[in-house]
């Protein structure tokens, strides 16, 4: 079984992160994760391997635990730092603010560190936990899909090389190779829908390698449903950051794939992580199936003329915070503009609809909402340059996102 383990584990660790020269790992000091450490200290192979503890503070004994992860990373030569997360309030969703302020937090060091990627120790239990949670939620074929060994957010790649793996084997895999870890309280807190969701596991006798298969298997439905969706894009269009779909195409497809087609469109114009809720898209679809254009998440859909545009709503730009220079002259704004070779005093912010009095928006190819929620260079109120719509004015300057961060979008998870 030991020998099994180390297998399977390092031939997930070759084929997501076998390209990859600087890794890091999301260390808790538990039983999986510190599996996760050993087994990757196993197989770096020069690699640098650094590890992260994020201490919530929400127990007791969680700072000497994330001390003694420390510990146990030093003993295998790998940096290691503990990330500490100071809530702001006690209002809100406790445990989902602490899961989002781990990503964060996590994401934040992998990119101080120059982290390629972050390895995550969910296991096969974890799958099959996570596929029973979502279903009592009434989840569809992408929250029923799992969780995906490779997924891009908050700017970070994440692994799972373990889901394959079940947690009675990692921890028969620790005590065969005489490696410590600490046990949650937590994880028997039936106050924790995730122990819940596992003792009713335990009770009916469900076995989680069938409900991880099932995972699997609608993992591979979701593939067909975006392969559809690709096609369907057809002759997609993104440009000066505007997207554009082919209309009657879009409407002669099955809602799923028109779903996917919208949520997909919004991320790429907002760079959102996570798309907006279900029932705030069908109330999109039954619009557009109207030929009515209607705004959702600060994107206007505008369908014309056989076309389906995504626009960038004037409004939500204007609102966005001005995209002001780093020491190198670089900026970003609105998610979606980047800029180079700016000097001090300059600011990228949202041109408006006062400033198209003055310039020949229409010659430019743009929409009026289009142009109005395009990105221009201000010095105070005084307007240098409109990229957009005077082309020569700005040089370093273009989107964030082109063709290729749509089709990647459409196919994540």
């Amino acid at each position: 079984m030991s020998e099994a383990v180390t297998l399977s584990v390092t031939r997930e660790l070759d084929r997501l992160a076998g390209d990859l020269t600087a890794i890091g790992i999301a260390l808790s000091g538990g039983g999986d994760s510190t599996a996760l450490m050993h087994l990757t200290a196993g197989w770096a192979a020069g690699r640098r391997i650094c590890a992260a503890t994020v201490d919530h503070g929400l127990r007791v004994d969680s700072a000497i635990e994330a001390r003694a992860a420390g510990r146990a990373a030093a003993k295998l030569g790998i940096p290691h730092q503990i990330l500490r997360w100071h809530r702001d309030d006690d209002s809100g969703n406790l445990m989902a603010e602490a899961r989002a302020a781990r990503l964060r937090l996590l994401a934040d060091w992998a990119a101080a560190e120059g982290l390629e990627a972050v390895l995550l120790g969910h296991t096969l239990d974890d799958q099959a936990e996570t596929l029973l949670m979502r279903l009592c939620r009434g989840a569809g074929v992408d929250g029923l899909s799992g969780m995906a060994p490779a997924r891009r957010a908050c700017g970070t790649v994440w692994l799972r090389p373990m889901l394959g793996t079940s947690r009675a084997s990692l921890r028969d895999w620790l005590n065969s190779h005489g490696h410590d870890w600490i046990e949650d309280p937590s994880n028997d807190n039936p106050d924790f829908e995730r122990v819940r969701i596992r003792q009713a596991m335990e009770v009916l006798g469900i076995p989680a390698a069938s409900l991880a298969q099932s995972a699997g298997n609608l993992a591979v439905a979701r593939r067909a449903l975006q392969e559809f969706a690709w096609q369907i894009a057809g002759d997609l269009e993104a440009e000066r950051g505007t997207l554009v779909l082919p209309f009657n195409s879009f409407l002669g497809a099955p809602e799923e794939v028109r779903r996917r087609l919208v949520v997909t469109g919004l991320r790429w114009m907002t760079g959102a992580d996570y798309p907006p809720r279900g029932e705030k898209v069908a109330h999109v679809l039954r619009a557009l199936e109207l030929g009515s254009r209607i705004t959702l998440e600060g994107v206007i859909l505008h369908p014309q003329a056989g076309r389906l545009y995504l626009i960038r709503e004037p409004a939500a730009a204007l609102r966005a915070a001005p995209g002001l220079p780093d020491a190198s002259g670089y900026a970003e704004w609105d998610g979606r503009w980047q800029a180079s070779g700016l000097a001090p005093g300059l600011e990228l912010r949202a041109l408006g609809y006062e400033a198209l009095s003055s310039l020949d928006w229409r010659r430019a190819g743009l929409l009026r909402d289009e142009a109005a929620a395009s990105p221009a260079l201000w010095k105070g109120e005084r307007r240098i340059a409109a990229p957009l719509l005077e082309p020569a004015s700005l040089a370093g300057f273009g989107p964030l996102r082109a063709m290729r961060d749509f089709r990647a979008m459409l196919f994540s998870h």
